[in-house]
């Protein structure tokens, strides 16, 4: 009886802040309130405010730092990647820094893909906020066909999509798949994390109308600044 009447105050302390947060009263950025003062205004324990803590930073809606406290991070803004995802980040004042382009050759990937040509054009971003530390890790990789092949000497004049369109590639229909990810120490030095963070890790597939090969990106993702919202059907 005890363990469920506990069970129930921890809801409680989840529903309201998740509410306070949701609404805007508790803006992103925002530092909530430390341990003791939660446990007074709910009239609950320590342990029974870290569980709550705990579940809403499970739900993407906060960040606890140890030594600092808890940070809402939740800020209900959409990303809409239908004109690139490098504009669509930019325009949420995330940087994008490209850090290799390379004709690369991947048979195992073409493999995996059942593409006729194992040569790649790989180009690897970081994104970070601005000012800030880096948020995301991407490992792109496109077909290395007409003014796409030039990429490794000339560069990225613009986004990946509007190259991709360049050649008549526009991503129509794929599959992505999601998991948790501990980084390695190359991948944490870049992100300027320690080694074994867990990030989310995605990995997305798309093909153009025709069903031809456009893209393949493995991203790393800072869990506490994104979260996926699939949806399905026409």
């Amino acid at each position: 009886m005890n363990d469920r009447v506990g069970r129930l105050k921890h809801e409680r302390i989840v529903e309201q802040l998740a509410k306070e947060i949701q609404s805007g009263r508790l803006a992103h950025g925002a530092q909530l309130p430390g341990e003791n003062a939660l446990a007074a205004r709910f009239s609950v324990s320590r342990n029974t405010v870290r569980q709550a803590l705990t579940e809403l930073g499970n739900q993407g809606l906060i960040a606890t730092h140890s030594g600092k406290g808890s940070f809402v991070t939740f800020d209900d803004r959409t990303i809409d990647d239908r004109l690139g995802w490098t504009r669509a980040l930019a325009d949420q004042g995330v940087r994008t820094e490209v850090i290799r382009i390379a004709l690369v050759e991947e048979v195992e990937l073409a493999e995996r893909l059942g593409l006729e040509s194992a040569e790649l054009i790989a180009v690897d971003r970081l994104r970070s906020i601005v000012d800030g530390i880096p948020i995301s890790f991407e490992r792109s990789r496109v077909p290395a066909i007409g003014s796409l092949r030039d990429l490794p000497s000339q560069g990225l004049d613009g986004s990946l999509y509007e190259a991709l369109r360049g050649v008549g590639l526009v991503p129509d229909y794929g599959e992505e798949w999601c998991e948790l990810h501990r980084l390695s120490a190359t991948e944490a030095e870049l992100l300027q994390r320690p080694v074994g963070e867990r990030f989310m890790r995605t990995r997305r597939l798309a093909h153009d109308v025709n069903g031809q090969f456009v893209e393949h990106v493995e991203s790393l993702l800072d869990p506490d600044r994104f979260r996926l919202h699939l949806r399905f059907g026409s």
